[in-house]
């Protein structure tokens, strides 16, 4: 809570600058439309003196016929004072609802342009449900507040103005009446507001925790009901909703109890004004002197209550919208917390290049596609750029890493791999094997030591550049809504149908590609849902295959598949893996047999190294779990 006081001033400042960056001519239109539909709504009700003093009383008195044409003079006036206010008014809301409705498209647009830039880290740390409350809840509380409750407290502020000002003109006793009644409503608000304030602050948040709970729930639906948790899951879920019921309870009581208060202190403020008006008119009447009073007449008394009640209920309308204001700033606070979070950094300079060579044999750029592709690399003392050939060849030297500072977790790595090797990684949970992995694409930076590929530093290589060079095959797949095609497609987005299908071959994928019911045309929706485990790898692989990189990290990619399966992966792997550089993570020990090093990793460390027949012969670790003696966790 704390926290977001702090950053409620510092995120209304900037979404007023964001709406103005975005709007300026459209907010100014707005501000002037309001304007004038405050001052219609007060010179009209200004106008009902005039009515009052200068047509029905002396009606009563001289007749109708002698003031009827000055009644009808003001009687236009008034009906065009109202047109105006009505036309400024349907104008400011029209243009209200573009400002919100396009707002929230620049939000939601910058939002995810800015998420594509955060390191995996980011999303490691942060509840997918809870980024996607970002998204839904928090813009949604942006939207109330910017087409709602920012133009109608802009209206308050100065309909309260202006009537004052017509108050202090008529009776400044009368209207020192109406400013000790008004600062006793403001007082009221700010206690009750106050608190309801808070709790829809504390409501947004506990919002975005159960939705967050919920999203990990559904994800996680079929090991909820294989190990029977749901009657747990539906305690865990009760303890959210309740906060969120009590939040939301106490907020809207607090909102709730305000406005009667505020409309009775307001009937209150409206019974004394009438008595002192009258009051005011008898001994006028009566000729009892009161200095400083002035004159006092029907109309001017009741012009003043009609402005009086205006004047308790735009501070009641106030009211309303604060704690609407509040929601929307702990909204627009969450908002830029998503937007302020620093983007992944890239030092790099660095980049992959088509090449080809020239006369002498030497690799130079290319205009075209060549399928030859070189690091082209810019030196910072006014060498000439040098052009290294895309082979593969990653070292690893003497790395340290932790996903913290005070905690390391790879101590001393070092291995190397030359273009065309396969290099497995075994060892239990926790050993270190994926996180190596993630610092060759640069997921993660290392603590200390480093990594080349193909003899540079991977540090002054541009991230995308990198990562174009590696594919990857994780355990979990993602599949996206699309064509079974298109997501093949998704490793290459220029590549073509004929080279899909290939990779889909290669992968052995074709054959059950083809007994879907439309084949590669196959719509797949909810992550791939109505394929099998297998099948849904055998796309990722295939996806794999189609970027064509000359590195390949496997990451437990054959873990889902059964063992048929996995015989035909195999062996489209292993044609896949022909001439290129391999990472290999396994828990199956069969699948790393032919790897040309094996790394057996042990608490961060390399405990054991060889191929899979000198491991063997050493009887050491590898040769323990090879033969079951020991077991990966």
């Amino acid at each position: 809570m704390k926290e977001n006081k702090k950053q409620q001033p510092g995120s209304f400042v900037r979404l007023i600058k964001y709406l103005f960056h975005y709007y300026p001519a459209h907010l100014v239109t707005v501000m002037v439309c309001i304007v004038i539909n405050v001052c219609a709504s007060v010179v009209a009700t200004a106008f009902l003196q005039r009515l009052i003093d200068e047509c029905i009383t002396p009606g009563i008195t001289s007749g109708m016929d002698a003031v009827w044409s000055r009644l009808v003079s003001i009687l236009i006036t008034m009906g065009v004072i109202y047109a105006l206010g009505v036309a400024a008014s349907f104008t400011y809301t029209r243009i209200m609802a573009i400002v919100t409705q396009g707002t929230l498209k620049h939000f939601r647009t910058d939002m995810f342009d800015h998420m594509q830039t955060l390191p995996i880290k980011y999303f490691d740390t942060h509840a997918h449900g809870d980024i996607m409350s970002t998204y839904t809840n928090d813009t949604d509380a942006l939207r109330q507040m910017i087409g709602q409750s920012l133009p109608q407290m802009f209206q308050a502020v100065l309909t309260m103005a202006a009537i004052l000002f017509l108050m202090l003109y008529y009776s400044l006793w009368l209207t020192i009446v109406v400013l000790l009644f008004g600062v006793g409503m403001l007082l009221i608000t700010s206690k009750f507001g106050g608190a309801s304030s808070r709790y829809m602050v504390a409501q947004q948040r506990s919002l975005a925790d159960e939705e967050g709970f919920i999203e990990e729930i559904m994800d996680g639906q079929k090991v909820v009901k294989v190990f029977c948790h749901e009657e747990d899951s539906k305690a865990d879920f009760v303890k959210l909703n309740d906060k969120l019921f009590e939040d939301g309870k106490k907020a809207h009581t607090y909102g709730n109890v305000l406005g009667p208060i505020l409309n009775n202190v307001g009937n209150l403020m409206y019974v004394i004004l009438a008595l002192g008006g009258a009051l005011l008119i008898y001994f006028q009447v009566t000729n009892v002197g009161l200095s400083g009073v002035g004159t006092i007449s029907a109309g001017i008394i009741i012009s003043f209550l009609s402005m009086a009640r205006q004047f308790s209920q735009t501070i009641s309308q106030i009211s309303m919208q604060v704690s609407m204001i509040a929601m929307g700033i702990a909204g627009a606070g969450r908002v830029f917390e998503l937007m302020d979070e620093e983007p992944e950094q890239d030092e790099g300079y660095v980049t992959l290049v088509n090449a080809q060579k020239d006369e002498k044999g030497n690799l130079v750029e290319a205009e075209r596609p060549t399928g030859l592709w070189a690091w082209k690399h810019p030196h910072k003392d006014g060498q000439p750029v040098t052009y290294t050939e895309l082979k593969g060849d990653i070292q690893l030297e003497h790395v340290d890493f932790g996903y913290t500072p005070e905690k390391l977790v790879l101590h001393d790595i070092s291995l190397y791999a030359k273009p065309g090797q396969k290099i497995a990684f075994v060892g239990s949970t926790g050993a270190g094997k994926t996180t190596i992995t993630n610092l060759i694409n640069r997921f993660y930076d290392i603590e200390d030591g480093k990594i080349r590929y193909d003899g540079i530093n991977i540090n002054k290589i541009k991230k995308p550049d990198l990562r174009r060079s590696l594919g990857i095959v994780l355990q979990d797949v993602n599949l996206f809504t699309g064509t079974v095609m298109d997501n093949i497609r998704y490793g290459r987005l220029n590549a073509t149908d004929e080279e899909c299908i290939a990779a889909a071959k290669l992968t052995n994928a074709d054959s059950f590609i083809r007994r879907l019911p439309n084949g590669y045309q196959t719509m797949l929706s909810g992550n791939g849902a109505n394929l099998s485990q297998g099948q849904r790898q055998l796309l990722s692989i295939a996806r794999a295959a189609v970027a064509d990189p000359p590195c390949m990290i496997l990451d437990e990619a054959t873990s889902s598949i059964d063992t048929r399966t996995e015989s035909l992966v195999q062996e489209g792997m292993d044609n896949l893996m022909e001439g290129r550089t391999v990472f290999v993570i396994a828990h199956r020990l069969s699948t790393v047999r032919n790897s040309k090093a094996i790394m057996v990793l042990d608490h961060g460390r390399i405990i054991e190294r060889g191929s899979h027949d000198s491991l063997i012969e050493e009887k050491g670790t590898y040769y323990q779990l090879y033969t079951g003696a020991f077991e990966l966790e």
